[in-house]
C-alpha cells in the first residue's frame, strides 16, 4: 500500500481567536493568584526560595515580617504561638541572624532596665533607621520684669579666673579572665572524634544546649581532656546537662564553664591503689642452744630459756 498523504490542517488551539494558547503545565504546581488590596506583606524570593535556610526559619521570618512594629517576638512568645519546640525556634532564629534577616541586641532604657531589641530586615544588608528623639517641651515662662538701671561703675581689680574642674573617672577593677579550657596531653584522632560526637549529641538530651557548628571544634579539646582521664561519655553528658538554668542564654559559654570547672582529676594507678606494706619487726636470727641443741631466737649464741632457767635454779640450790 502507498503511504497516506496528510493533507488535513492541524487542530486549532483552544480559546477565542486572537488569544494566547493555553500554557497550563501538565505537572508541578499551578498558581491561582488573587490581587491583595489590604492585609498583606511583601516577601522577596531571596527569602522564600533561600537555599541555606530551613523551612522553619523561612516561615518564622515571614511571620516576623508580617507583625506590626513593637510586637513581641521572644522565644517564649513564639513557642506559645507555634507547635515547634523551643530548641527548633531558637535554632531558626540563629539561622536568620547568620543570614542577615534578623538582629538582636541588648539595649539599656533610660530607667536602667535592659531589654532585647529585635530588628527584622526584609532584605539583608539594609540600614536600620536611627530613632529620633522628640524635642523636649519647655514650660511657658512668665515675662521677665524690666531690668533695673545699672549702678555706676566702680573700678575694682579683676579676680583671676577659677580653674575648670577636672573630672577624674572612678577606678574600675580589671575584668577577671575565665580559666583556660583543658587540653588533652595526647589528642589522638579517635579521642577528638568521640569528643565531637558527645558535644553534637547534647541537643538530643537537652535542647537548651544546642551548639552552633563553629562552637564544636572550639570545645572539643576540653571534652577530649575528660575522655583522656577515663571518664565515660555518659558521665560527661550527665555532668553537662544536669540541673540546667532556665533559660540558657549562651549555650557555648555555659558548656565551656562546666567543662573547665567540673574537670575530674586523673585516676590513680594500680600501684597507688595497692595496700601499704605491713611493718614487721626486725628479724632475730635462730640460734642452737649450747646445752640441748634446741633452736631459739636470740641475737647471739647461748642457752635457750629452759636451759637458762634450769642452770639458774641449780646454781641457787647449791
Amino acid at each position: 500500500m502507498a503511504t497516506p498523504q496528510v493533507i488535513a490542517p492541524p487542530c486549532a488551539q483552544s480559546g477565542s481567536p486572537g488569544t494566547l494558547p493555553d500554557v497550563t503545565p501538565t505537572s508541578g504546581v499551578i498558581h491561582v493568584n488573587t490581587r491583595h488590596v489590604s492585609g498583606f506583606v511583601i516577601i522577596g524570593n531571596h527569602l522564600a526560595q533561600h537555599h541555606k535556610l530551613s523551612l522553619i526559619a523561612i516561615g518564622l521570618a515571614v511571620h516576623i515580617q508580617s507583625l506590626p512594629a513593637g510586637a513581641k517576638v521572644g522565644i517564649k512568645v513564639l513557642t506559645e504561638r507555634f507547635p515547634e519546640s523551643e530548641a527548633r525556634i531558637t535554632a531558626a532564629l540563629h539561622e536568620l541572624e547568620a543570614e542577615g534577616y534578623l538582629h538582636r541586641s541588648r539595649v539599656r532604657l533610660p530607667n536602667g532596665r535592659v531589654v532585647t531589641r529585635t530588628t527584622s530586615y526584609n532584605k539583608p544588608g539594609a540600614t536600620a533607621p536611627t530613632p529620633q528623639r522628640e524635642p523636649r517641651r519647655q514650660a511657658p515662662t512668665a515675662p521677665e520684669p524690666a531690668p533695673a538701671p545699672p549702678p555706676p561703675p566702680v573700678a575694682e581689680p579683676a579676680a583671676p579666673p577659677l580653674p575648670a574642674p577636672v573630672h577624674v573617672p572612678a577606678p574600675t577593677a580589671p575584668r577577671k579572665q575565665p580559666p583556660p579550657l583543658p587540653q588533652p596531653h595526647a589528642p589522638t584522632p579517635e579521642l577528638l572524634r568521640t569528643a565531637e560526637a558527645v558535644l553534637t549529641d547534647l541537643r538530643r538530651h537537652a535542647p537548651q544546649l544546642t551548639l552552633k557548628e563553629e562552637d564544636i571544634p572550639a570545645l572539643t579539646p576540653g571534652v577530649a581532656a575528660w575522655l583522656e582521664r577515663d571518664v565515660h561519655p555518659d558521665t560527661i553528658r550527665h555532668a553537662l546537662t544536669d540541673q540546667l538554668p532556665l533559660p540558657v542564654k549562651h549555650p557555648a559559654k555555659f558548656v565551656r564553664n562546666r567543662i573547665t570547672t567540673l574537670l575530674p582529676p586523673p585516676l590513680p594507678g594500680t600501684t597507688d591503689l595497692a595496700p601499704p606494706p605491713r611493718r614487721t619487726p626486725l628479724t632475730i636470727p635462730f640460734q642452737n642452744c649450747d646445752t640441748c641443741d634446741r633452736a631459739f631466737r636470740a641475737p647471739q649464741p647461748g642457752h635457750c630459756r629452759d636451759c637458762r632457767t634450769t642452770t639458774h635454779a641449780a646454781k641457787y640450790a647449791l
